[in-house]
Parts: structure tokens; sequence; C-alpha cells
């Protein structure tokens, strides 16, 4: 009998391993393509099967596709990078090609262009913040004049928060346009920046599939001026009509941006206008949201995403109704990790629901302001809000670590 497999597209440092392992759960073969399979530790770590070719060369990749079908039964195909969001919406046009079930191309390339998600939720009618499209520092200068201090500015493509920065006033607003379009930061096009009225609220993470609103998580941020998360809570502590609010609202994206199959992610804050929509993601998101959701209701986003993927029916119906939390371990300098411990007292806690290191001693870490500057995880989850945190507080006490700062290692 032919194998059946599943082909990923590149990989995820914080969700490879869930989809590898998922993959394997649904009795399916994983099969990795990838420019570098390298960058990826859980491959070799987990044995899986990998090919290095040009994931960004549509043709190359259909030749492989076709090469593999030889061997294998391809059940579906899918992918993630937390570098290149365009690799969705690859997946989509092999997915396509090979008449398998994936998303839509064309949803997926104009929700990952910023500025042209924007102009389609206007379009729509959805509540955002005021925001311009600069080319230049004089169009970034003159666009927050417009707007007003102080604005976000973040590239018009690109995710995990990389070079998106809260600037409160002129210095800050000039540093960071420097900083992006000086050199500093690694542009995959011609530079297209977005410049953003900064929607002042609590946050807000709507996780949709298909046309399902799964869990609302509500989250907030480590150091300004920077977009770190730092804690993370599901279900977000709403009434039944905030809700309902943030439900319809995020739902109303989808029609906007082509949008209806598979996983999303809404992100919004509240103002005092209400709930305005800051980013639409097209897939499952990175970090801990899949286990937060996952703890919280019994949903696991990545195991369901797959049956779609392979054409199976998913079950997306809540297993029980726990509060969950998640801390994110945020480097708190520049510098060498001299050592790291107690992630497997952490993890022996009873209600802890998983504790994750990213990195090892002896890593250097220079902090980005983004989803990088994160060394870990822990997640934690009970019947109670205040249960639910006096076990993440007792987990996070026992996880301890050293960052020799790079100036005392050059004296």
């Amino acid at each position: 009998m032919t194998r059946r497999a599943l082909i990923l597209l590149e990989g995820h440092g914080s969700i490879g391993l869930q989809y590898v392992k998922a993959a394997r759960y649904l009795d399916l073969h994983p099969i990795t393509l990838s420019a570098d399979p390298a960058q990826y530790d859980y491959l070799a770590g987990e044995g899986i099967e990998a090919i290095r070719l040009d994931t960004g060369n549509l043709d190359a990749l259909i030749r492989e596709c076709s090469r593999l079908r030889a061997t294998y039964d391809i059940a579906g195909i899918t992918g993630f990078s937390g570098a290149d969001e365009s690799v969705y919406a690859t997946v989509g046009k092999l997915c396509r090609h090979f008449d398998l079930p994936g998303p839509n191309p064309a949803s997926i390339e104009r929700c990952c262009d910023k500025f042209t998600q924007r102009e389609l939720l206007a379009e729509a009618g959805v509540p955002m913040p005021a925001y311009r499209l600069a080319a230049n520092a004089t169009d970034v200068e003159s666009s927050a004049a417009e707007i007003g201090l102080p604005v976000v500015l973040k590239p018009a493509v690109g995710s995990g928060s990389s070079g998106v920065r809260l600037c409160r006033n002129l210095d800050e607003l000039t540093e960071h346009t420097t900083y992006l379009l000086g050199g500093q930061h690694i542009w995959r096009s011609s530079p297209r920046i977005l410049v953003e009225e900064f929607a002042q609220g609590p946050f807000f993470g709507a996780h949709i599939m298909g046309n399902e609103v799964i869990g609302i998580d509500t989250a907030d941020f480590d150091r300004p001026p920077y977009f770190v998360f730092r804690h993370l809570t599901c279900p977000a502590p709403l009434t039944d009509d905030d809700h309902s609010r943030i439900a319809d609202v995020s739902l109303s994206c989808l029609p906007a941006l082509g949008l209806g199959w598979g996983p999303m992610t809404v992100e919004l804050r509240w103002t005092k206008r209400g709930p305005v929509v800051i980013e639409v993601n097209p897939r499952v998101p990175g970090g801990t949201s899949p286990r937060l959701v996952q703890a919280a209701c019994g949903v696991d986003l990545i195991t369901e995403h797959i049956k779609l993927v392979i054409g199976n029916e998913w079950d997306l119906r809540g297993r029980h109704s726990h509060i969950a939390a998640a801390q994110c371990l945020n480097a708190d300098r520049d510098g060498i990790l001299d050592w790291i411990d107690g992630d497997s007292r952490a993890a022996a806690v009873p209600g802890v629901a998983e504790v994750k290191l990213y990195i090892k001693p002896k890593t250097p870490i220079v902090r980005k302001g983004d989803h990088r500057d994160r060394i870990g995880h822990v997640i934690a989850a009970s019947p109670s809000r205040a249960q639910t945190e006096a076990i993440l507080q007792r987990a996070i006490d026992l996880i301890r670590w050293s960052i020799t700062p790079f100036s005392t290692l050059s004296e």
C-alpha cells in the first residue's frame, strides 16, 4: 500500500514540530521541502525526511512534488515560515496545481501585503486605525503629521513584529525610519512602510477556523516601544456582548479579504470606539497561541488544519472549558546565555500544559524588539482564572537563567 505523505513547505521554529507530530498522529509521513533544512532543528531531531530546493521557485516545487508522487500518495500540501509569509501563498498555488484542498493564493497574497489588506478592509467598512503608505523619510514624516503622533511604523510586508515600533515623538520617528530605510532591516521587496495611528487599548486575538471563532485571547506586551508578547490569556475575560462584538468585527474581515478557508487570526485593539482591526493573518499563528487555545478549550488548531488539508472532516467542538495562560520568557539584555535551568521542574507543576525553551546555553542574544527576543514560554490551565495564574507563577519562579552582557565579555 502506498504511504500517504503530507508535504510541508519550509518550517517554523515554534509550531513546525507540532505540525510534524500531528501529521504522524494522523498516520501521515511528513516531508519538508526547504531552501535550508538545517535551520530547523526539529527536522534532524525527529528524523524527518527533508529535501533541499528553492521554495520560491514554483516550477521546481511542482517538479519535486510530481517526483514524490511516484513513491507516495500525496494526501495534502501545507507550509509556513516565520520569516516569509509568501510561502503560504505558494502553498495555495501548489494545491491548485495538484487539485488538493488549500487556501486561495490570491487572497493570501492580498492579505500578506498589509497596505492592500488595509485598503480592502477600509472599502468594506471594517473599523481600523488611520493609516498611510510611505516609501521614503519625507513620506513618513508627512504621514505622521497628518495622522498625529504617536504612530506605529511597520514594513508593509513582514511577520513576527519584525521592524514594528511605536514612535511617540519626532526623534523616535526619525530613528526608526533610519533603521528601516538605512540598511539594517532586511527587505524582501522594495521598501514600503505603513504609518498607522496607534490604537490605544487592550489587545485581543480572535482565532478562526473556516467561518467559526474558536477562541479569543488577550495579551499584553513587554518593554515599549516594541510589540513583543509578554503574557496571554484564553479565553479573554469578556462579557457576552463584548465577545460578540469582537467576533462580529473579526468575521467581517473574511469576505472583504476573500478568506474563509482554513485557519486565521484577527488581531484587534479595544479603543474608545470599540474593537478596531490591527491585522489579519491567514494562517495558524506561531508562538504560544495554538497550545494556548488547545489548553483552554481542547481544540487542536494544527491537527484540525491538517485534517482540512488532506480532505478529512474536522472537529471544532470544544472538549472542555478551562482558563489558560501563557508567559513568554523574554531576554532582558543582550549578551551570551550562560545557563538556563528549571524547565523540567516547572513542567512537573500540576496544571502546567507546556514548558518550552527556544535556545541553548552559550547562544548569543541580540534583542530585535520582535518575536526573536523570546527564549521560551510556559503555559498553564485550570478551571479558574486565579488558579491558573497561581500555577503559572509557581512554574515561572522555578526557571532561572544568566546572560553575560557583551560589554562584560570584552573587558
